[in-house]
C-alpha cells in the first residue's frame, strides 16, 4: 500500500478543525521578535530555520498520529531530498508506515480481595487501585492468588532475585516500581522499567502483574496524583491482526495499587506491610518474597483506536564494496506532546528542544555527509522516529521491522534533547562504554577539547527513555550523547527539567535562549562519531560479557 503523503497545501479538514479548537497564544512581542529572528551566522541559522518550523505554533506540537505530524514528516523528507538522501521508507518513499494503537481504561474495572478464609471485599476505585489498560484485548479477567515480589527483579549478575523461595506459575505478582539505588545507572534504568518487569513475570508463568504505591512514589507522585489521569490514553503499535503489541501479552499489567489497599491484602501475610513499608524507605531496600493469604480478581475493560503515523528514513548509500550493506543508524524523535493544559494563556506545547533540535541535528548532519565530498564506506541512515513520547514506539517498530535486514544494521547513533542553552565543557555518551562505539566517541571528544562524563542523574533512568534503547533490545550497539554538566551545564540542565521540560514554554523564544552556536558543535560531535563508524574497518562489536551485549545476543558479547 502507497504511503500517504501530506503537503502544507493540502491540510485536511480534520486538522483545520484541530488548529482551530487549540487554544493560541498572544502574538510575541516586537522585543520577543528582534531576538529570535537576529541574524546568525550560516551553520547556526541553517540549523534554527528547521527549529523555527518545527517547533512552531502551526505545528500544534507535532503529537504522533495527528495531522500536524504528518505535515512534520513531509518536511522532513523534503529536507532529506535536499541532502541528497535517498528513499529508504515503504514503496520507494521517505516514510515508513507505524501502525498505532491508541488505547485506555473503557472503565473503572473492578478488583475485589478475597482474604484466605474470609468473604469477598471489593477494593474502592480511586482509593485502593486504579486499573490498568491491556492493549492486547477488549476484556481482560484473572483470578489468582497474589506473590509480592519486592522490585520484581531476577538479576543473577548483581546477585539479586526477588522471586527466591516463591513459585509464581499461575499467579499474579505484585512489585514496587524501580530498582535498588546500589544497581549500576544503566542496568538500574533497565531492571526499573515496568515492562521489562512484566517480561519476567511472564517468562516465570506469572498470569498478571500489579505495581504497588511505595513511600517512594508517594512522595514523588502520590496516588490522589495519578487517580487524575488513570483514564489517559497510552500508545503502542499494531499487530498484524489490529491488536495492540504488549511485550508480555500473557502477563498483563492489571493496574496500580495504593499503600491503603495493599495494607488489606496484606493482612495476615508472614511479612506485615508495615514492615515492608520500612525496609521500602531503605535505597538498598531487600524484600523477602511472600505469597499473600487470599485471592485477587481483576476485571478490564480497554477501549482501543487504530492510529497511524509514520517515521521518516532517508539513506547516504556507502561507497565500499564490501561494507556498504552494512547500516549505521542515526536516530531522533520527531514527535511531541502536542496540545495540552494550558500555561499562561499557552496550550500549544511547541517542544523546541524535545526534540526538534535534535531532527535539525538529524537533518544538518545529513548535510555534513553530502558535504564531506567521499561517501562514508558504510550506509548511513537517517531515521526521524515517532511516538518516542508513548514509550518510544516508533523506534522499537523501526527496529522490529526495519526496511533493511536487521542483521544490516551494525550501530545506532541518537540524538534527543541536548540541553543547549550553554557552552557545554564536557560530554554524557550513554551505553558508549559497553561496546567499541566507546573509542570513537573518545577521538570525537578529544578532537572538540571535550571532557566524558558518567551519566549525572542515574536515578532518572534516561538509558531506558530514549529510542536507542529499542535499538540495545535487538543486540545492536548504540550510544546517546549528551551536553554534559561540567560548568553552567549542571544548573542549565536543571533549569531546562525544572521549567521549559513538556511545558509551553520549550519554544524558540524560550528563556534563556537557546545558544545555537552550541547546536552546531553538538553537530559536529555527533557528525565525528558516526562517520568514524561508518569508515571503521570493523564492525561494531559489544565488549565481552557486556549485560546488555549478552542480555540481547549482541555480536561480540558472549
Amino acid at each position: 500500500m502507497i504511503a500517504r503523503t501530506l503537503l502544507l497545501a493540502s491540510l485536511s479538514l480534520a486538522s483545520v478543525a484541530v488548529a482551530q479548537e487549540a487554544p493560541r497564544p498572544p502574538l510575541p512581542s516586537a522585543e520577543t521578535n528582534a531576538r529570535v529572528n537576529a541574524a546568525l551566522p550560516e551553520a547556526e541559522a541553517a540549523m534554527k530555520a528547521h527549529v523555527m518550523f518545527l517547533a512552531s505554533d502551526a505545528m500544534l506540537g507535532r503529537e504522533a498520529g495527528s495531522p500536524t505530524y504528518d505535515v512534520a514528516a513531509q518536511y522532513v523528507a523534503a529536507q532529506y531530498y535536499a541532502a541528497g538522501l535517498r528513499p529508504a521508507g515503504d514503496n520507494g518513499s521517505y516514510l515508513q508506515t507505524v501502525p498505532l494503537v491508541s488505547y485506555k481504561p473503557a472503565s473503572q474495572g473492578s478488583f475485589g480481595w478475597t482474604p484466605k478464609g474470609g468473604a469477598a471485599q471489593p477494593l474502592t476505585f480511586g482509593e485502593d487501585y486504579l486499573p490498568g489498560a491491556d492493549p492486547t484485548q477488549a476484556q481482560t479477567r484473572v483470578d489468582a492468588p497474589v506473590v509480592f515480589v519486592g522490585y520484581g527483579i531476577d538479576a543473577p549478575t548483581f546477585k539479586r532475585n526477588d522471586y527466591a523461595g516463591v513459585d509464581v506459575r499461575g499467579k499474579v505478582v505484585a512489585f514496587f516500581s524501580g530498582a535498588p539505588a546500589a544497581m549500576p545507572g544503566e542496568e538500574r534504568a533497565h531492571f526499573g522499567n515496568a515492562a521489562n518487569k512484566a517480561v519476567t513475570a511472564q517468562a516465570k508463568g506469572a498470569v498478571g502483574v500489579i505495581l504497588l504505591e511505595s513511600p517512594t512514589s508517594a512522595k514523588v507522585r502520590p496516588f490522589s496524583r495519578l487517580a487524575e489521569t488513570w483514564n489517559s490514553a497510552r500508545m503502542t503499535w499494531a499487530e498484524a491482526d489490529g491488536t495492540g503489541f504488549f511485550a508480555a501479552p500473557k502477563t498483563p499489567s492489571l493496574g496500580t495499587v495504593s499503600m491503603k489497599g495493599a495494607e488489606k491484602m496484606f493482612a495476615g501475610a508472614r511479612t506485615p506491610w508495615a514492615q515492608v513499608v520500612a525496609a521500602a524507605e531503605s535505597p538498598a531496600a531487600k524484600f523477602r518474597a511472600v505469597e499473600l493469604p487470599g485471592r485477587l480478581s481483576v476485571q478490564l475493560s480497554t477501549e482501543t483506536k487504530p492510529v497511524t503515523s509514520y517515521n521518516v528514513a532517508g539513506l547516504l548509500p556507502g561507497s565500499d564494496p564490501k561494507l556498504k550493506d552494512e547500516i549505521v543508524v542515526l536516530t531522533a524523535h520527531l514527535d511531541h506532546v502536542g496540545v495540552g493544559t494550558p500555561k499562561n494563556g499557552d496550550a500549544i506545547y511547541n517542544g523546541a528542544m524535545d526534540n526538534a533540535v535534535g531532527i535539525a541535528s538529524l537533518i544538518e548532519e545529513a548535510k555534513r555527509f553530502k558535504a564531506a565530498g567521499a561517501a562514508p564506506k558504510r550506509s548511513v541512515l537517517f531515521l526521524a522516529v515517532t511516538a518516542e513520547e508513548k514509550g518510544l514506539v516508533g523506534a522499537d517498530y523501526f527496529a522490529r521491522h526495519p526496511t533493511f535486514p536487521k542483521a544490516n544494521l551494525v550501530a545506532d547513533v541518537n540524538l534527543d534533547m541536548p540541553i543547549l542553552t550553554y557552552k557545554f565543557e564536557d560530554i554524557v555518551a550513554f551505553g558508549a562504554d559497553r561496546t567499541t562505539l566507546g573509542q570513537y566517541v573518545k577521538n570525537a571528544a578529544a578532537k572538540m577539547n571535550l571532557q566524558i562524563s558518567p551519566d549525572p542523574m542515574p536515578d532518572q533512568g534516561f538509558f531506558v527513555r530514549s529510542d536507542h534503547y529499542r535499538f540495545v533490545q535487538q543486540g545492536i550497539p548504540s550510544v546517546f550523547v549528551w551536553p554534559g554538566t561540567k560548568g553552567p551545564g549542571k544548573a542549565a540542565f536543571d533549569a531546562f527539567l525544572s521549567t521549559h521540560y513538556h511545558q509551553p514554554s520549550d519554544e524558540v523564544g524560550q528563556t534563556p535562549p537557546i545558544d545555537w552556536s552550541s547546536g552546531v558543535r553538538f553537530i559536529e560531535a555527533n557528525y565525528s562519531i558516526a562517520r568514524e563508524i561508518a569508515d571503521a574497518p570493523e564492525r561494531p562489536r559489544w565488549n565481552k560479557g557486556d549485560f546488555f551485549g549478552t542480555l540481547y545476543n549482541g555480536l561480540g558479547a558472549k
